[in-house]
């Protein structure tokens, strides 16, 4: 290693901080007036666990002149060098470029890890990392914002660097951290862990045995124990019960609370959820763009046709089906929820399962040595789809 840096590494960079450049100009102009993330970050800094103001009249807990944030709060544990620097408002009033930072990250993520997984052609990489960064909704919750959004951001960026060490060099204890913080960043992720681990086993191939790692499943499950525990201190401290997490606690308007009255989790909320990521379609208009989502979803096969290609990775690997177990396993807690993910273009909490879903196209895309031009036509699509998405970020 001479430490130069590849030609490879350069087209990474140049492509991140052109995503994060869009992504600003996308988000620039839309005000979410809900950076908690931020304020509990502060409320972190000066030993406390709530807001001393409350940001909206949902998705808050109000307790004895208390305002709780019901979300995971690892975001607010990464912003808080940030937070200490600029302050909570300032941060708040910038949340639009920290975003795109965050966005951009992703994509820059996404780069690297494609490169581990072994897709030479630049171009192919390249077209991908498109797929990711601009035909799924991380374009839509960056540009909207707020801290349901900023959520997924942060997710995305600890599930690609535990898939980069996956295919990297495979400390386990490094993988049990990021998961653990994917955890207390969007709680389904804790049901990728099982799935790191049996990535963890190594191989590709289902015909030949391996022994198992205890030692380092071990190690695995060390490093995601401070998570665990700190998730349980966290509720314990806010509400006497270390089982309460807020989401059922939380304020919500009428139709929400009707749905979360039939259980916080449901199989009656599965058909919703199912309509929402596989076939809610929007409303024909006259006028340009000549459709209108209502808000609550819409098809993954119109905003993200691309992702299709991950039916073509080897189903001879292991690794296939591990992958493409953890992509479901982390979807099932959501489609068991209430909430649905409104408001929304597409089903932002398929996001979970992104990561996932992009590295089996890149081992497909890998074993096939090319990505192909009806591929390419259908990561275009997805792209224009969620291009327009933009424009209804600030319309509906």
């Amino acid at each position: 290693m001479n430490g130069r840096v590849t030609r490879r590494t350069w087209i990474g960079l140049i492509v991140a901080t052109g995503s994060a450049i869009v992504y600003w100009l996308c988000a620039r102009g839309f005000d979410a007036g809900r950076g908690d993330f931020f304020y509990l970050a502060d409320a972190f800094l000066h030993g406390r666990t709530w807001l001393d103001l409350r940001l909206g009249p949902n998705d808050v807990i109000p307790i004895d002149g208390r305002n709780y944030v019901p979300f995971a709060p690892f975001p607010a544990i990464a912003l808080m060098p940030l937070v200490a620097v600029i302050g909570a408002v300032r941060a708040d009033q910038v949340e639009s470029g920290i975003n795109a930072i965050l966005a951009a990250g992703g994509v820059g993520m996404c780069w690297w890890l494609l490169g581990r997984l072994e897709v030479r052609s630049l171009t192919d990489r390249f077209w991908l990392t498109l797929l990711y960064g601009f035909s799924t909704q991380i374009l839509w919750v960056t540009t909207r914002g707020g801290v349901w959004h900023t959520g997924h951001l942060v997710a995305s960026l600890l599930t690609f660097a535990c898939l980069i060490e996956l295919w990297g060099r495979r400390r386990a204890w490094l993988i049990g951290l990021l998961a653990g913080a994917a955890f207390l960043t969007r709680a389904p992720l804790a049901f990728a862990i099982p799935f790191y681990a049996l990535l963890l086993v190594g191989g590709s191939s289902p015909s030949v045995r391996r022994p198992i790692p205890w030692r380092r499943w071990f190690t695995l499950a060390l490093g995601v124990l401070p998570s665990i525990g700190f998730f349980f201190l966290y509720n314990e401290l806010r509400f006497g019960n270390p089982l309460e997490s807020g989401y059922a606690l939380a304020t919500l308007p009428p139709f929400l609370e009707a749905q979360r009255e039939q259980g916080l989790f449901a199989l009656v909320h599965v058909p919703m959820n199912l309509d929402y990521l596989l076939v809610h379609l929007p409303r024909l208009i006259a006028e340009p763009p000549f459709f209108r989502p209502d808000g609550l979803g819409m098809s993954v096969f119109i905003t993200t046709p691309g992702l299709l290609l991950a039916f073509l990775a080897d189903r001879r690997r292991t690794q296939t089906w591990w992958l493409a177990g953890a992509a479901i396993a982390v979807l099932i807690p959501t489609l068991l929820y209430y909430g649905g993910g409104w408001l929304q273009y597409g089903y932002r909490y398929f996001l979970d399962s992104v990561p996932f879903v992009i590295t089996l196209c890149g081992l497909a895309v890998a074993d096939r040595g090319r990505l192909g031009r009806r591929w390419q036509a259908l990561i275009s699509l997805g792209m224009v789809v969620m291009a327009i998405g933009v424009y209804w970020a600030y319309n509906l």
